[in-house]
């Protein structure tokens, strides 16, 4: 299948070509703004599905918005008319087609063109009307308020926060691309076509997020914050998922790498890598030669030691019965040690090297209520 992607420049441009490289199955054919009309006459017919997602949503001239919005998407719809074939076609519109400024008249001039084609032909259309798109490769003060934010913040510039409590509507890169894909893949089955009236529109990106601004803000400044005080909110899934992957990808090369503090005394380092709300914390710790570590117990919390240079010795005593448990581990085991509530606890070095071991703690440390009593093994 050729596909012919306009606009693929943009930011959403960019993330759709790759996603679609890497299925290996696609002839991907580019327009863009240095591309003649001409060009792009000749592109339309020899291609199998467009996806347009070329246009203007910021111009000090608003001619600009009608050329690039409406009458490039004309064109477009005159030259598929025009090969006597049905090219399936996905646009991307936005929200403001609902709202009358020049922008969104624009748009919806465009989604008319298009709707008048398939309406004529039976072309099939697919329509988003797409609210801010985030993500990564997405231009600050242009593409959404996230990539302005983003930007700001990981350089270090200041952000305006106009309304606080404005609400706005997000969906993530990815999503979308995933939507555009399995369009191009199965084109029938997911659009459930609206007959009466000329608006063709697909079903919504999902998920669709909704959030404040001064609750955006928060968020990605403890993103810039977690740096200092090692602490990471849950961003594994959903919209943290999304905004943490955005934010991230606007940090600037030279200060991919950051620097934590190592805490040393005459037994070793201990170096608290990472924290978490819910979920513990990440350490990890060295010991000399000879050197025993811990020799306490907790009353709740849990803690997995991983040995990841040299050779441990693990002790345990139950601080009831006295009952012992001792066991030897080296860096090649690949074997995880739980301390248990109740038992007390101690590493040794008796290796010829530093002691390296990993260590997770299931809550994170608290000075004033460590959960941590000296006891001898």
């Amino acid at each position: 299948m050729r596909i012919l992607i306009t606009g693929s420049n943009g930011f959403i441009g960019k993330n759709l070509a790759l996603r679609l490289s890497e299925l290996k199955v696609y002839k991907i054919i580019f327009f863009r703004r240095e591309n003649t009309l001409e060009e792009l006459s000749k592109i339309i017919n020899r291609v199998d599905f467009i996806v347009h997602l070329a246009g203007e949503n910021r111009s000090t001239d608003s001619s600009n918005f009608k050329t690039i919005n409406t009458d490039l998407t004309e064109f477009i719809s005159a030259e598929i008319r025009s090969t006597l074939r049905h090219i399936p076609i996905i646009f991307t519109s936005s929200t403001q087609a609902e709202l009358n400024n020049p922008y969104g008249e624009s748009k919806l001039n465009a989604e008319l063109a298009l709707t008048k084609l398939a309406k004529d032909t039976g072309n099939p259309l697919y329509i988003f009307r797409l609210p801010g798109v985030f993500g990564k490769w997405s231009k600050p003060n242009y593409n959404s308020v996230v990539a302005t934010f983003c930007h700001n913040i990981a350089n270090n510039l200041p952000i305006q926060v106009n309304n606080s409590t404005n609400e706005i509507s997000l969906v993530y890169i990815d999503d979308v691309v995933s939507r555009f894909i399995q369009l191009i893949q199965n084109p029938k089955s997911l659009v459930d076509f609206k007959t009466d009236t000329l608006n063709f529109i697909a079903s919504k990106i999902e998920p669709q997020y909704e959030i404040k601004l001064k609750e955006l803000a928060s968020i990605i400044n403890g993103f810039k914050n977690s740096r200092n005080n090692l602490l990471m909110g849950d961003v594994g899934t959903g919209l943290m998922r999304a905004l943490y992957s955005t934010y991230v990808s606007f940090i600037p090369s030279q200060s991919f790498a950051y620097e934590i503090p190592c805490h040393s005394d005459s037994r070793g380092d201990f170096i608290e890598v990472l924290k978490t709300k819910n979920n513990g914390q990440f350490s990890f710790f060295s010991a000399y030669p000879g050197i025993t570590r811990g020799g306490h117990y907790h009353h709740s919390k849990s803690e997995k030691f991983l040995v990841i240079s040299g050779v441990a010795c693990f002790k345990f005593r139950n601080i009831l019965t006295n009952e012992n448990y001792e066991i030897i581990i080296n860096s090649k085991q690949h074997t995880i040690v739980d301390t248990i509530p109740g038992w007390a606890h101690d590493i040794t070095n008796i290796g010829n090297d530093i002691l390296k071991v990993m260590l997770w703690a299931n809550e994170n440390f608290d000075i004033d209520k460590p959960d941590t009593f000296s006891y001898k093994i």
